[in-house]
C-alpha cells in the first residue's frame, strides 16, 4: 500500500480509529454517521462522461471521523449495488448501503456500522503487521480477506450475526517472493460459469521475479498454481475482479511523488489466459489522473444492475490523511 510521506502525521489519526474501534469489539458492530459530498463530473470543470472503454456515473466523497470509516482498500457489493462490505488497512469490516438517486447513481452511505476483524484465534487483530488488510471478495457463504505486510488469506463465514472466526486458506506464493509491504494486495472470484470455474486469485502489490512480471497466483482448485502479471514500473496493483463473462479487470494505481501526481488506470485481461505458467497481459481501458476526481484508488467492485449493464464501483484509500479523500466513484462498462 503506497503513502505519503505523512506517517508521522497521520498515524495518531489510525491509533485513535483503531482503538474506538478495539473498545466496541466485545459491544459488536459500532453504528456510524458519514456525511458524502456528491461529485457531479469526474473531470474536474468538464461535463463529459465517457473516459475510456467506461462511463461516469456518479459518485462522491465521504468522512466520518475517528470512525474507522478510513483506509479503506477492498470492497464487495450485493448484487443489488446498494448493500456493501469494505476491508480497511488498520483491521476493520466497514458495512452498510450505498444510497442511490433515481437514476441509480450512488449518493451516499447509510446504515454504516464498523467492527474489527479478527485473527484465528477470535481476537481482534493487533498491530499494523497484523491488520494490514488489502483484498476483498466473496465466495459462496465466505468473505476473503488478502493481508500485505504478513502476507495471508483469511476465509471468514458470513453468519446470521455477522462474520464467524476465519480459517487461513494457504496460497502458491513462496513468502521469500512477497516483499515487505507489497504483498497480497488484490483478490478475486471467477463467475462459475467462466473458464476458472469459480477460483479464487490473488495478485501481490509489486512482488517481482527476475524479469520483472508480478506474482499472482490461482489459490485452489485444480489449476491451482503461480502465475505472472505483465508490470509496467511506474504501475502498482491494488485490486482486481472478474467481469460476469469471465475476463479479469485489474485496478492500478501510480504515484509518482508530490511534482509527479496521481494515477489510477484498469487493464483488461482475458480470463482465458490465466493458467499456473502463464504471464498474462492486457489492454488499458481507462485512465484517470489529478484532471479527474480520484485519489489512492484501491477497491474495485464489478455488478450488473437491473438493466443488466456492467458497472464497476470504485474506492480509494485516504491513508488517514488529513490530505486526502475517500472517494466512492461508478462506473458503467461501455460494450
Amino acid at each position: 500500500m503506497y503513502r505519503f510521506s505523512l506517517d508521522r502525521f497521520t498515524s495518531l489519526f489510525a491509533a485513535v480509529s483503531f482503538l474506538v474501534i478495539f473498545a466496541s469489539a466485545h459491544a459488536g458492530a459500532a453504528s456510524v454517521t458519514v456525511t458524502a459530498k456528491k461529485i457531479e463530473t469526474f473531470r474536474k470543470d468538464s461535463e463529459e462522461t465517457r473516459f475510456g472503454a467506461l462511463a461516469y456515473v456518479g459518485g462522491f466523497s465521504f468522512s466520518a471521523f475517528g470512525s474507522g470509516v478510513a483506509g479503506l482498500s477492498g470492497l464487495v457489493l450485493d448484487t443489488d449495488g446498494v448493500g456493501f462490505t469494505a476491508i480497511s488497512d488498520i483491521g476493520t469490516w466497514v458495512t452498510g448501503r450505498i444510497s442511490r438517486d433515481a437514476a441509480g447513481g450512488p449518493t451516499g452511505l447509510e446504515d454504516v456500522a464498523v467492527e474489527p476483524l479478527t485473527g484465528t484465534d477470535g481476537a481482534p487483530l493487533d498491530g499494523k503487521l497484523e491488520s494490514d488488510a488489502e483484498g476483498l471478495a466473496r465466495r459462496s457463504s465466505d468473505l476473503l480477506v488478502s493481508f500485505e505486510r504478513r502476507p495471508r488469506i483469511l476465509s471468514y463465514p458470513i453468519t446470521d450475526s455477522g462474520f464467524g472466526e476465519p480459517e487461513e486458506v494457504p496460497q502458491p506464493i513462496p513468502l521469500a517472493e512477497l516483499r515487505a509491504n507489497e504483498g497480497l494486495e488484490a483478490l478475486a472470484v471467477a463467475p462459475e460459469g467462466s473458464s476458472l470455474a469459480g477460483a479464487l486469485i490473488t495478485i501481490a502489490e509489486g512482488s517481482i521475479d527476475t524479469d520483472g512480471n508480478l506474482f499472482a497466483a490461482i489459490v485452489a482448485g485444480a489449476d491451482r498454481g503461480i502465475f505472472k502479471i505483465r508490470k509496467d514500473e511506474r504501475w502498482d496493483v491494488t485490486d482486481a475482479d472478474f467481469l460476469p463473462g469471465g475476463d479479469l479487470v485489474v485496478l492500478e494505481r501510480r504515484y509518482d511523488g508530490f511534482t509527479g501526481g496521481l494515477g489510477a488506470r484498469l487493464r483488461l485481461m482475458d480470463g482465458g489466459d490465466v493458467a499456473p505458467g502463464a504471464l498474462v497481459d492486457g489492454e488499458v481501458i481507462f485512465e484517470a489522473d489529478l484532471s479527474e476526481e480520484i485519489d489512492n484508488m484501491e477497491g474495485l467492485a464489478i455488478w450488473r444492475d437491473e438493466v443488466g449493464q456492467t458497472r464497476l464501483t470504485l474506492i480509494s484509500d485516504d491513508n488517514n490523511s488529513f490530505l486526502q479523500r475517500n472517494l466512492l466513484l461508478e462506473f458503467r462498462l461501455i460494450d
